[in-house]
């Protein structure tokens, strides 16, 4: 988890906050779970806590398996998301904050993410708005061009139902031409092993193939050398 001074509190409590926990506040209410960020007073609420925050600068979190995402409509109104994979969420485009643990460790050919090694659809170089960050903290001009001056961030016109957890079937790749992808990056690693895969059978067919040719030849050569048949004597 991504914590440094060079942050602003806003985003560093962005990053490090959790999201969906029950309002204390709220806590008999239904529908209680704190999935809006002010980033004004850097704290999380529930939609039940909307009203004093009203005029404040407030985020959506959305979650995908358990991981929370925001769209990228209101990321790129405060930050510089280039480069950051994102993904559909009911037709809506979404970006990771964080990265994500990966169950199996897999280096192959494909795309991969700067910071974590996560396999990733081309031309992208981050997972998540973290790994960017992480990433841009260990080059030279550091944050001064990646945030954007933003006064004004009202909530959509959603109801209570927006920004619970997202059944993993219709979050896919943006750009990508399927209909579902596997769960939790899944389909981006099987998507890299396909391509490493199609590399190595490729490989040994043509190693199959320079093994076969001189055997071919070879028995063509010994059905020449065969004395012609000859008709018995009687």
């Amino acid at each position: 988890m991504l914590i440094s001074s060079h942050l602003p509190r806003w985003l560093q409590v962005l990053l490090t906050e959790k999201f969906f926990n029950a309002c204390i506040i709220h806590e008999e209410a239904k529908k209680n779970e704190k999935n809006v960020y002010c980033l004004d007073c850097c704290i999380s609420i529930c939609p039940h806590c909307l009203s004093p925050h009203s005029s404040h600068r407030l985020l959506q979190i959305r979650r995908y398996v358990y991981h929370d995402v925001i769209r990228l409509d209101d990321a790129t109104k405060l930050m510089d998301c280039a480069s950051v994979q994102s993904y559909i969420i009911n037709s809506a485009k979404v970006i990771f904050i964080n990265q994500r643990p990966q169950t199996r460790q897999f280096r192959g050919s494909g795309n991969f993410c700067n910071t974590c090694d996560r396999c990733l659809q081309h031309p992208y170089l981050f997972c998540s708005l973290s790994c960017k960050i992480d990433n841009l903290l260990r080059t030279e001009y550091g944050l001064s061009k990646f945030l954007y001056d933003c006064n004004y961030l009202p909530l959509p016109d959603v109801g209570l139902n927006d920004g619970l957890v997202t059944p993993e079937w219709v979050l896919e790749p943006s750009g990508s031409t399927k209909t579902s992808s596997g769960s939790d990056g899944y389909g981006e690693e099987a998507w890299c092993r396909a391509l490493s895969c199609t590399a190595t059978t490729e490989i040994v067919r043509k190693k199959r193939s320079s093994l076969t040719c001189p055997s071919v030849s070879g028995s063509l050569m010994n059905r020449r050398k065969k004395p012609p048949h000859r008709a018995p004597l009687y």
